[in-house]
């Protein structure tokens, strides 16, 4: 786990995006900030709103419990105390604040506390905690792993075009208008199959990477390819071509299926 976290202080730092999920209390633990109520629902939804019943409603007289949650441990059920003297402590409309923070405290931290401590520290290893002070989970989020919500003008605008294509080119228009079509998902699975990262870095595609540094989306013709279309399409072939478009996703597929 501290040498995972050296490699994602090392990501960090050459700015290359990894193509991996994490959870928002994960980047919480690396900038070392504590978990609250919301951060639950990223990790379970039906817990968070049990909570979240018990923050918004009065619970006198309706709930018994103590600071105590039960564990199971190589299948024996044993009963933790969430602080000192918590199975003595019943929790109250006043005191259920603190109860929900240590609930959430031990949920988050349950059987991963010094794994995540030794990645934590692995990433400090190599990463200035100062350049990170500066950012909040989701902007960390970001930095590291970029965003999965792609703005197509911000792609068409940073595109790169070669062998006599231009943004204007009737097929370079059929393109777009075909990605247009596209939803959200099948756009990030053609972002990867062209340039092999499902994530766009936070500035942009004008900060997409390559394996030599900033490189952009890119569309060329290669070789003598005489079978492009050079006139206006009338509103059938319009037709025609958003249907022929299915090839292009059934490619992409069949790609990641043989993982190449």
């Amino acid at each position: 786990f501290r040498f995972s976290g050296r490699i994602l202080g090392l990501a960090l730092i050459h700015q290359y995006l990894l193509d991996a999920f994490f959870t928002r209390p994960f980047y919480k633990a690396l900038l070392r900030l504590p978990c609250d109520l919301s951060d639950l629902e990223y990790l379970d939804e039906e817990f968070h709103q049990s909570l979240q019943w018990m923050k918004d409603n009065n619970i006198t007289d309706i709930l018994d419990l103590t600071f105590t949650v039960n564990e199971e441990v190589f299948g024996q059920v044993t009963e933790r105390e969430l602080k000192s003297g918590g199975a003595n402590t019943a929790v109250t409309e006043k005191n259920k604040k603190e109860y929900i923070e240590r609930m959430v405290k031990w949920r988050v931290e349950r059987g991963v506390v010094q794994q995540t401590e030794a990645l934590v520290r692995g990433f400090y290893e190599v990463v200035d905690s100062r350049l990170v002070s500066v950012f909040d989970a989701r902007e960390l989020e970001l930095v590291i792993a970029g965003t999965a919500e792609i703005d197509l003008n911000d792609w068409r605008n940073n595109t790169e075009y070669r062998g006599g294509y231009h943004d204007g080119h009737i097929v370079i228009r059929w393109f777009w208008a075909a990605v247009e079509r596209f939803n959200n998902e099948q756009r990030l699975r053609l972002l990867q199959f062209v340039t092999g990262t499902s994530s766009v870095p936070y500035e942009g595609f004008a900060a997409l990477r390559g394996s030599n540094g900033l490189r952009r989306f890119c569309i060329e013709k290669w070789g003598k390819i005489t079978s492009l279309p050079r006139y206006v399409p009338t509103t059938v072939q319009k037709q025609r071509f958003f249907v022929r478009h299915e090839p292009v996703l059934c490619c992409i597929s069949l790609t990641e299926m043989m993982n190449l």
